[in-house]
């Protein structure tokens, strides 16, 4: 079993415990939405696809443990960190990337690495085609008209 189906099989194990099942849907939808719209923008960008496929997959596990949001970018890459440490099959390198990128992943109005930007752009993309009529978010908007640009859309 590769590296991203691993990590997938322990995010499964996490929402399987989600008592609410309509939040539990809501996780799986986001994680593995935000995470094959890591691997689109990735491969676009040309930055490590299987990285970003697994950040986006571990980007909001603190949320869906705790079931609360209050700093979970912060708090998810340290719970990350733990869960991709414990694993053992991932080098400090490549740890650092992916809690790097999902400690940045909450700061959608500044700059941040290449890496970084895969993630906080495919988090906006899965909000924003997630449900097209309930709009964009505010603090959103310039990135998705970007990215609307980027992918000709």
């Amino acid at each position: 079993m590769n590296r991203l189906e691993q990590v997938r099989e322990y995010v499964n194990d996490v929402l399987l415990r989600v008592p609410d099942p309509d939040f539990r849907v809501c996780g799986y939808s986001h994680l593995y939405g935000v995470s094959l719209m890591c691997v689109l923008i990735a491969n676009k960008r040309g930055e490590n696809v299987e990285l970003a496929a697994i950040a986006g997959m571990l980007h909001d596990i603190y949320t869906f443990t705790a079931m609360d949001s209050k700093g979970h970018a912060r708090k998810g890459a340290v719970m990350a960190r733990e869960i991709l440490t414990s694993m053992g099959i991932f080098v400090e390198d490549e740890i650092e990337m992916i809690c790097g990128a999902i400690h940045n992943h909450g700061g959608k109005e500044s700059k941040h690495s290449p890496f970084d930007e895969v993630l906080i752009d495919a988090d906006v993309l899965q909000h924003c085609f997630y449900d097209p009529q309930l709009g964009v978010f505010e603090r959103e908007k310039e990135r998705f008209e970007a990215l609307k640009k980027e992918f000709g859309l």
